[in-house]
């Protein structure tokens, strides 16, 4: 069984076990469960329910594995012949969820 549902403005594929790298979530420990009813589709071999827009009675259940920030990404600004060059650097935030249950 598979299911693509939505969190952080993003849609993800997921089935029973995999381990996804989502946005991160605000007040949440590891190790702590996490559902999402934002379901778009749920899947089994044969047989397909599509939501408009959402699945209802669906549900993604997740355990949170880490939070983290992703590898740095160098942001280099410049201009020619003004003396003006900018560097920043950004990481951005995540948490690690490997999926257990899918209803639907």
């Amino acid at each position: 069984m598979y299911a693509i549902f939505q969190t952080g403005g993003k849609q993800l594929k997921a089935e029973v076990g995999d381990k996804l790298f989502i946005e991160k979530l605000p007040g949440v420990e590891e190790g702590a469960e996490v559902t999402f009813e934002e379901v778009l589709l749920v899947g089994e071999t044969g047989k397909v329910k599509v939501g408009t827009p959402f699945v209802k009675d669906a549900k993604v259940t997740a355990k949170v594995v880490r939070n983290g920030k992703g590898k740095k990404v160098l942001v280099f600004k410049y201009k020619a012949k003004s003396n003006y060059n900018i560097l920043k650097g950004h990481r951005q935030p995540y948490t690690l969820i490997e999926v257990t249950n899918i209803e639907g």
